[in-house]
Parts: structure tokens; C-alpha cells; sequence
């Protein structure tokens, strides 16, 4: 098989990488990321048993649904496993960063476009790559540990995992200002992004995946579902989408500067946070995945900025500062966000030519 030497999916019982477990049970294909030590951050094994489970059970009569969740209790899937891409850049090795990609946006397509339920419990951190891997299933629970974003841009590189694609079909402007200053979202601001569906008290998750099981009904989640109370982001919708309808994010920064509200402080400082070029980057990268509504097309483009942020960006920088050392003083190519040359957002996502992602699998 294309993804591993090693196939890590078995059609009786269990199996596993030591990171993750796969199998079937009832009417249901279960994945349950088992790397909590991590904060369930992916890496290629645990991404390649995803992708090959989902291949399998694809046409398999026995399997009505999948079920998504994780071991422990402080996050489905944190991201990536960006130290890993960070050693491999200080060793002068791109293309080990970029094979770890493009098996990451294949597996994302495959859960975007899986014809079968995958129903994904969020419990505790989803983010980045987790949201890649949680927030493309089409029953999407979350409970009041719930906190899901895309903070790429506080690591120097733009939204990715096809993240793009959620922030684009966010309401109005949500996903210009969700993209660009790594904000965090609780359950019911999640439900109002689009980036998850049903709010069920953590408490009940056992005995619902318990019945997802017997009865391979993705419909009993609505039974179960209940109000994830008031949502910010609801609140500040018009705020939003009158602020963040800016051309360029300077010119967004700008009116930021003029609005003496606390909401419009507390952006600017989150965007005094993110790198400068991940963030100019972000803003028409999400306008040009809303064009296209597509998520193929939302992983090439993702794969345009990232391939050029490992070499030409903030990203080795960003990881460093946030993940490595954790200084918390990454030293930005641009200084602020007014910096960033107004030409260099489209570079960063100009065609890659032979480089270009393929959804081929490689041998």
C-alpha cells in the first residue's frame, strides 16, 4: 500500500501503532487516537491508519459508520507533530516536512469526502490538524471542554488541514477573523462557525458511542443533542463583518485602530500575536478557497503557503519561539502586520508548478 510499508488496519478485532486503535465494533468503524501524552498530535503512522481504515471500510457492508474520538482528557488531537517538522528543517530537510503534508491533505480529503457518517467526539483541544481530522466528519459533537481553532498563524504559516475551507464557509466575515488571530472557540461558538454540529454533555458520550455501535444510526445523535448555550461570536457577527470586510488585513488593522471598543482591542492584540506574513497570507487564502467552495482546491492552496512557510516564512521561526524554547518572542520576518509588502501574500500562494500537491498516492 502507498501510505506505509506496513498495513495498520485489521479486519478482525484491534490494531494498533501504539498511537492509535483501530476497529471495528457492532455496525461501526472505530478510530480512537491513543497518543494523549501528545495531546494526540498526528504523526505519519497515525495518519496513514487513518487513511487506510477509511479506504477499507469504504465499501465494507458490515461498517454503516465511523466513530472518531481520543484517549485522555485534554484533547482530541492538538495538530501536527510540529516538533518533528521543526527537527527536520534545522537538519536542511524540506522534503520530509512537505511528504508529512501532502499524506495529511490526502487523509483530509478522504474524510471530506467519505460517502459513509463519521461521527467525531472534540473533546478538549482540537486544533489545526485535529480540526483537519475532526471538523470534516459530517456529525461533528462537542461538549463544554470543547476549545477548536486554527492557530497557524501563531506559528508563522497560514490555516491548513483544509481548515480553509470551514473558515470560508463560516458566517460572513467570522472565518477572515477567526483565521487570522488564531481565536479559540468554545462548543457553542464552534456550533455557530460550522466547525461542529451538536452540543452532548460529555457525560453521555460512552453510552452514545455505545449505541452508535449496535445500531449504525447516526441519526440517534439529534436524541441526545442539547443547547450549547450562547454563542460570542453569534453576538459579535456584525461587528465582525463590518471590521473584517477590509481589501488587505492593513487595511483591516486600520479600521481596527479607529474602533475604541474592547472587542476591537482585544483583536489587535491577538493579531499582534501572529506572524505578519502568516496572517496577510490567511486573509486572501480564505477568500480564495470561498471562491473555489471546494476541498480539494482548499488543500492545494493550504499546500502553496505551507511549502513556501517552511523555507520562506515564519514557520521554522514560529515553532521555535511557541514550541521549542517557548520564549514567546518569535522574531517575525515583518515586524507588524502594516510591514508585510502588499505583493508578497499573492507569492505566497502562486502556483507551485511540478510541486503542485497531488492527491495521487506516491510509491
Amino acid at each position: 500500500m502507498g501510505r506505509s510499508a506496513k498495513a495498520r488496519y485489521a479486519s478482525d478485532g484491534a490494531d494498533t501503532t501504539g498511537d492509535i486503535v483501530v476497529r471495528k465494533a457492532g455496525r461501526a468503524g472505530r478510530i480512537t487516537l491513543t497518543r494523549s501524552a501528545a495531546l494526540n498530535a498526528l504523526n505519519r503512522d497515525m495518519m496513514a491508519a487513518i487513511h487506510e481504515a477509511l479506504d477499507a471500510w469504504r465499501d465494507d457492508p458490515d461498517v454503516d459508520l465511523v466513530v472518531m474520538d481520543a484517549a485522555g482528557e485534554k484533547a482530541f488531537c492538538a495538530g501536527g507533530d510540529i516538533t518533528f517538522i521543526h527537527r527536520s528543517a534545522m537538519a536542511g530537510d524540506l522534503d520530509t516536512p512537505r511528504g508529512f503534508w501532502r499524506a495529511e491533505y490526502r487523509m483530509n480529503a478522504c474524510i471530506a469526502t467519505w460517502p459513509k457518517p463519521i461521527v467525531t467526539f472534540l473533546k478538549g483541544y482540537t486544533l489545526g490538524g485535529g480540526v483537519g481530522v475532526g471538523c470534516h466528519g459530517s456529525h461533528r459533537v462537542v461538549g463544554a471542554s470543547s476549545r477548536i481553532g486554527m492557530p497557524e498563524c501563531a506559528i508563522g504559516l497560514a490555516p491548513d488541514a483544509g481548515g480553509t475551507l470551514l473558515l470560508a464557509r463560516a458566517p460572513g466575515r467570522i472565518g477572515e477573523y477567526l483565521g487570522t488571530t488564531a481565536m479559540r472557540m468554545g462548543p457553542a461558538c464552534a456550533i455557530h462557525a460550522g466547525f461542529a454540529d451538536l452540543y452532548v454533555p460529555e457525560g453521555e458520550w460512552d453510552a452514545l458511542i455505545r449505541t452508535l455501535e449496535a445500531q449504525g444510526k447516526a441519526e440517534v445523535l439529534a436524541e441526545a443533542a442539547t443547547d450549547p448555550g450562547s454563542s460570542k461570536l453569534a453576538s459579535r457577527q456584525d461587528w465582525i463583518d463590518r471590521t473584517f470586510d477590509g481589501a488587505t488585513l492593513s487595511a483591516i488593522v486600520a479600521t481596527l485602530r479607529t474602533d475604541e471598543s474592547e472587542v476591537a482591542a482585544e483583536t489587535l492584540d491577538a493579531l499582534s500575536r501572529v506572524s505578519p506574513l502568516a496572517a496577510a497570507t490567511a486573509l486572501p487564502l480564505i477568500r480564495e478557497v470561498r471562491a473555489h467552495d471546494d476541498i480539494h482546491a482548499a488543500l492545494e492552496l493550504e499546500y502553496r503557503a505551507i511549502s513556501r512557510a517552511i523555507e520562506e516564512g515564519d514557520m521554522v521561526e514560529g515553532i521555535r519561539a511557541k514550541v521549542i524554547d517557548r520564549d514567546g518572542a518569535p522574531r517575525w520576518r515583518y515586524a507588524t502586520i502594516t510591514d508585510v509588502p502588499e505583493h508578497l501574500p499573492a507569492e505566497m500562494l502562486a502556483p507551485l508548478g511540478d510541486r503542485a500537491l497531488s492527491f495521487a498516492e506516491e510509491g
